[in-house]
């Protein structure tokens, strides 16, 4: 089974995961030690920046 790309870049998991506070266990453990929750939680970030990125281009 092939394993999916990621449409986010590197870069922008990381300033996530900065912000949301477990950059850190990144660094140590790499994308495999977060928990589900901050997995979740990094997707939902990233949905909303997205849709306030359209918004702004709307206006």
């Amino acid at each position: 089974m092939s394993r999916r790309r990621s449409i986010m870049s590197e870069q922008f998991k990381e300033e996530l995961a900065k912000d949301l506070g477990f950059y850190d266990v990144v660094q140590k453990e790499g994308w495999g030690g977060i928990k589900a929750r901050d997995a979740g939680n990094m997707v939902k970030r990233a949905i909303e920046l997205a849709e306030q990125h359209l918004a702004n281009q709307k206006q």
